[in-house]
């Protein structure tokens, strides 16, 4: 009855107007709430040892149920999802801080965790990650906040060492590992006296579930935000004592990147919304904080990527002039692994724009991996790759490869670049002779017009190229430097179902569209009437 109490008071009631629901639910948050969350806890330490299990089992379901939804009420009108960031303050009145303040209410949800098995299991771990999120303003003095911290580290490391068999408890205590430094700063965790032991087991956890990446995608994710955030509190920490993710960090960054290219030798189900390469939303879970982590220590991470790379990127190139018949399937394996480098490289390039990772030896390494994915762009259109357009894994990674002009267009050519990666052009132009923007912008477009040329029936790769040449033509330093191009003077001119085979496709309408507005806006960037006419004659001759 108090279940069903609890949760019709934090449900919204359509007959009601918001006004008048938000004051019946602060009411009862205000006069009943918290007196109810006691009856959970004591019915929780009451039914702990009790030995009637057929009774007591339903009765701590029951009750645990409830203290989860005391915990998960709308304290504060939010009405947030709880799956987002904003759920990472805990909005608990202040009139609850004695309860929550004292060490036997984490430690009954610890305990419970420990003797009920899954799905019990699971609500315990829910209710420590909202115990986690508490607000930081509950605690009036440090002294009560570094021991509410240290019960908790205490708790999760308990956790880790026993070991986590069910996918829904592994799943919930990631998301409770995630909390630490949503909650708490880096120099609040130094303080705790275990946080050396409890940050080498967080490690080791974090790099077996990498290696578990079959069913650990989803959670994966929560870890390595754990780690993004410890990362970039680096340049903030004061103090003397050691924050141990000079060791810990490498290991994780090897991990991951060793995982995501293992990973394209299983084989996955035919469903393609099963592979994070076709799609975009999971692909950004796996990549949105990994590159704060190898820019914590680029060198290293970047040697990694490299060792990685090179090998399997000479023998792709060996296999696009091979005399003898290629392994179809074998080349599928290498283009998913390269496809997953790619990626990757392309989230580190993407950091940069947010990041203060501007120094000259940072730009070296850009370099250096740019240069690798420039190379294996000259390769995937030449020889036996000039056959695969039809393949997913090569239509992967050309997008791939999209994916990464894209995040180094604003990195490094776009109009607030310009003037600030001499090192880089520097070093490219050793590397591949490429020298400066207006060279790199050819080849990037070069790779646009042979993506246009041989892709019309790949919707995807053809939206992806349509966007990139959309975001070149919108810039105005970019769009002036791509009218200089010998390239667009061909394309502007020659704009045919002949040249484009992509623009006789119905499926591919839309890109159409995109196409003709791109090639509009670069013409009328200039008051050319010479121009105008010369791309309005293949249109003119279709006409006729």
């Amino acid at each position: 009855m108090l279940n069903q109490l609890v949760s019709e008071m934090n449900q919204p009631n359509v007959g009601l107007p918001l006004v008048q629901q938000r004051k019946v639910a602060c009411s009862f948050r205000d006069q009943s709430l918290f007196q109810i969350f006691q009856v959970s806890i004591t019915s929780l330490h009451q039914l702990k040892s009790d030995g009637n299990f057929q009774v007591s089992g339903v009765l701590k379901e029951l009750t645990l149920s409830l203290a989860l939804k005391c915990l998960s009420f709308d304290f504060i009108g939010s009405s947030v999802d709880e799956s987002s960031e904003e759920f990472g303050t805990l909005q608990i009145p202040s009139s609850w801080k004695p309860v929550v303040q004292d060490p036997s209410t984490l430690q009954i949800f610890f305990d419970y965790y420990r003797i009920m098995g899954p799905p019990l299991s699971k609500e315990a771990l829910e209710c420590l990650v909202r115990l986690a999120s508490v607000r930081r303003s509950l605690f009036t003095d440090d002294p009560a906040r570094f021991q509410f911290l240290g019960h908790l580290m205490n708790g999760t490391k308990e956790i880790i060492q026993t070991g986590l068999a069910d996918h829904d408890n592994y799943h919930e205590f990631c998301r409770l590992l995630g909390r630490f430094k949503v909650n708490y700063q880096l120099s609040e965790l130094l303080s705790v006296e275990s946080y050396g032991e409890w940050i080498h087991l967080v490690a080791e956890f974090t790099t077996k579930s990498l290696q578990s990446w079959q069913w650990a995608s989803s959670s994966v994710y929560y870890l390595l935000g754990l780690w993004s955030r410890l990362v970039t509190s680096v340049p903030y920490l004061k103090g003397e004592t050691p924050s141990l993710l000079d060791e810990t960090v490498p290991k994780i960054t090897e991990g991951f990147i060793t995982s995501r290219f293992n990973s394209n030798q299983a084989d996955f189900p035919d469903d393609l919304s099963e592979d994070p390469l076709d799609n975009a939303e999971l692909l950004q879970d796996h990549l949105e904080f990994f590159p704060y982590l190898c820019r914590y220590q680029y060198e290293t991470s970047s040697l990694c990527i490299m060792k990685i790379m090179d090998p399997i990127l000479q023998v792709y190139t060996e296999r696009a002039s091979s005399p003898m018949p290629v392994d179809a399937n074998e080349l599928a394996v290498i283009e998913g692994q390269i496809s997953w480098i790619v990626h990757i490289i392309a989230a580190i390039l993407k950091v940069r724009q947010i990041t203060s990772c501007r120094t000259e030896s940072q730009e070296l390494i850009d370099a250096e991996l740019a240069a690798r994915v420039l190379q294996l762009s000259n390769v995937t259109d030449i020889g036996v790759h000039s056959q695969r357009y039809g393949e997913i894994s090569k239509q992967r990674l050309d997008r791939a490869i999209l994916t990464f002009f894209q995040n180094f267009r604003k990195s490094y050519v776009g109009d607030h670049a310009m003037h600030s990666s001499k090192q880089l052009y520097l070093r490219l132009s050793e590397l591949l002779g490429l020298h400066d923007h207006l060279v790199l912008l050819n080849f990037i477009v070069g790779k646009i017009a042979m993506n246009l040329k041989h892709y019309p029936q790949c919707e995807d790769v053809i939206e992806h190229t349509l966007s990139l040449f959309l975001e070149l033509a919108s810039g105005y330093m970019t769009g002036k430097l791509l009218l200089k191009l010998d390239s667009i003077k061909f394309i502007i001119v020659n704009h045919t179902k002949e040249n484009f085979r992509f623009l006789e496709e119905y499926r591919c309408l839309h890109g159409r569209t995109t196409f003709y507005y791109t090639l509009g806006y670069l013409i009328f960037m200039e008051d050319s009437p010479v121009k105008f006419k010369a791309f309005m004659e293949p249109l003119l001759q279709v006409s006729v």
